[in-house]
Formats: C-alpha cells, structure tokens, sequence
C-alpha cells in the first residue's frame, strides 16, 4: 500500500525508495515559495495502490512520480497506466533515469547528473503547475 507522507493541496508526488527523501527535501524548497505539495510514498509497484493513485490525482492539479529507477517499468509506467485506465487526465511529468548507459560516482554526482536531485524535482514541480 501506498502512504501519505506530508499532505499539500497544489500537486502530487508519488515517490519510491530514496527519491522519497529527496521529494522532502525539494518540497522544503518549495514551501518557502509558499508551494504546497503532496508526497506519497509507494513502496510496492506490484500490485499498486490504484485507489490511492485515483484519489490523489483526482484532488491535485498535477502528477510527478520521483525514481531512482529506469525511466522504462518503473512507478512512472505504474501510475501513468492507472491515470490512463482511470481515463483521468493531468498534467504528468515522470523523473526517472533515461534509456541510457549510467556512469558511476557518487550519490549526488549521478543525481545531480541524471535529474533525480531535490532542485530537479522542485524544478519539475515548477514547471507542473504554470
């Protein structure tokens, strides 16, 4: 099952693994923008948390997943396939790594370089809701 982390009223993040606290971190920049999002930790893709997924899209503007994951098969694929069954139609941006060969380095080397830092997501969130 899918939980609630921190309740906001504009846009939801659905987030798994340790974009969850990167999520955090983005929607502490955020709030002094006086942005209010909502962070949903989806710990298990299969099977997903449809009614969660339905009951949060449907109450925000927008929808962004967060994954450290491939951007192919992730949460972004997940909860695309259930906003698209539920024929619910938002603005939906997914953070995930692209179709690519990874480098290596340090955490926040690859995050920073691949989209998946807090100031990405924040960035994301942003760009969602103009």
């Amino acid at each position: 099952k899918g939980r609630v982390v921190k309740k906001g009223s504009e846009l939801v993040i659905f987030a798994t693994g340790i974009m969850v606290q990167e999520s955090l971190v983005a929607m502490e920049m955020l709030e002094k923008e006086n942005i209010n999002v909502t962070l949903v930790n989806i710990s298990t893709l299969k099977p997903i948390d449809r009614e969660l997924v339905i009951e949060m899209a449907t109450s925000h503007k927008a929808v962004i997943t967060a994954e450290d994951h491939n951007y192919i098969g992730g949460l972004g694929d997940a909860v695309g396939e259930v906003l698209l069954d539920a024929q619910i139609s938002k603005s939906f941006k997914r953070i995930a790594v692209r179709d690519q060969f990874a480098e290596t380095g340090t955490g926040p080397e690859l995050f920073e370089k691949y989209g998946l830092s807090a100031n990405h997501i924040a960035h994301a969130v942003k760009d969602s809701l103009r």
